[in-house]
């Protein structure tokens, strides 16, 4: 019977990942192409790393209130999936428009509102994984939505960097824009939200007893202590893998002599991989626990990217992606959950939007940061020394991590069995 209660949802976790899959189309889509751009009409790399930074201030202030406004809103269609209704198609709109831009302020017109328009539902759309999934089986479900944000990528890399070759920029972002409203269509017809998590009819009781005594107040500021720590070791990971895929096609152009397609094509091995490791990476978290499993992701990632600084094989760096790729699905599966697990039910869309606040705050300062390091150093091999440091730092941040797995209460397991029973 306990095995029973431990049995996940696939079919109704891969409708939710539809969302995200969307999600991961436009952003590795944006992220290899938008420089590429840019480069076309300003010589700074800094300066490409300052526009391709600005936009992001919007999701950093607009995702953590989408997320929080989410939690409260109560509607015929739930609560996340009005925000996701309305994001969708305006944010496909303006990213179609992207490659007809042909001035930098054209560009950064339309990548902020396409950015704006992305916060009011990337939140929600992730929020509804934890919201439909019990605690104990959150890692798992996480693995399946990360894989089919795996295979998103995927398409982006491999399909877009074959239709660039064929039909210039404008075309792989209509094939994108394409797929982002077919996920609306599953979206609309094919998903349900719960009208509470279902956590809370079995804890609410028991976490409002927690909540009055003494002893709730220590462990609170130690899970908010854990909370912190694991919330910067998400930024500077995210400066790490920000980083390369935002300058990996300048490397691979400038340093490695090889074509864009090319270039996308081979962070194609990293996203294959990463889709391979997703669904595991799951299940090592849940039984070997979270934070373990972060950090020999951490650890491996650290050790490969130092190593590609002297490489300029582009099979042997292919291989190196691959690996790092397995890596990177251990740590990006298991961090989301330990982020939820700290926040109660009715803060889950909350907690997300913190998840992302900082994952997007990376994505404002890695670019901008290597840009500048760039244009000291002329150098696009030092995004290999810059990388593995941010690396470093989320190692040390996760060492002092307390909280955040996924909790084993065998009495709550026993009362559960025995309700089923009678």
């Amino acid at each position: 019977m306990t095995k029973h209660l431990e049995k996940l949802d696939y079919k109704k976790t891969i409708l939710i990942g539809i969302g995200f899959f969307a999600v991961s189309i436009a952003w590795s889509m944006y992220n290899t192409n938008v420089p590429l751009m840019l480069e076309k009409f300003v010589s700074s790399t800094t300066l490409i790393g300052l526009i391709m930074s600005i936009d992001n201030v919007f999701a950093v202030l607009l995702q953590p209130l989408f997320g929080s406004l989410s939690d409260r809103t109560h509607s015929k269609r739930g609560r996340r999936l009005p925000y996701i209704l309305v994001g969708i198609p305006l944010s496909t709109l303006f990213f179609v428009l992207i490659p007809f831009c042909d001035a930098v302020w054209s560009i950064m017109g339309a990548v902020i509102l396409f950015n704006f328009t992305m916060s009011i539902w990337r939140t929600p759309v992730i929020a509804l994984m934890p919201d439909a999934t019990p605690p104990r089986l959150r890692s798992r479900a996480n693995g399946v939505i990360n894989l089919m944000g795996g295979i998103g990528s995927i398409l982006a890399f491999l399909l877009g960097g074959l239709l660039f070759d064929l039909g210039g920029m404008p075309v792989p972002f209509f094939f994108s824009g394409l797929i982002m409203l077919a996920a609306w269509l599953i979206m609309m017809f094919c998903v349900k939200e719960p009208p509470l998590p279902p956590e809370a009819y079995e804890t609410a009781k028991k976490v409002q007893a927690a909540e009055t005594g003494a002893s709730s107040k220590k462990e609170s500021r130690g899970a908010n202590l854990s909370l912190f720590l694991i919330l910067f070791a998400i930024f500077f990971w995210f400066v790490s893998i920000n980083s390369i895929e935002t300058y990996f096609t300048l490397y691979a152009s400038n340093v490695l002599n090889i074509e864009a397609g090319d270039a996308m094509v081979t962070l194609a091995f990293f996203a294959v991989a990463f889709v391979a490791s997703a669904v595991p990476a799951g299940i090592i978290g849940t039984k070997f626990g979270r934070k373990k499993t972060i950090m020999a992701g951490l650890i491996g990632l650290a050790a490969l990217l130092s190593a590609a600084y002297f490489l300029r094989d582009i099979w042997v760096i292919r291989c190196c992606l691959v690996l790092a790729g397995l890596f990177w699905g251990l740590v990006n599966t298991n961090s989301l959950p330990m982020v939820v697990e700290i926040a109660k039910s009715s803060r889950i869309g909350k907690y997300t939007g913190y998840y992302y606040f900082f994952s997007q705050a990376a994505s404002i300062a890695s670019p901008l940061l290597f840009g500048f390091i760039h244009d000291i150093t002329q150098n696009y091999s030092n995004l290999f020394i810059y990388s593995p440091i941010g690396m470093t730092f989320a190692i040390l941040c996760m060492i002092f991590v307390r909280h955040g797995e996924a909790p084993v209460d065998e009495e709550e397991l026993k009362a559960e069995v025995e309700a089923l029973g009678d």
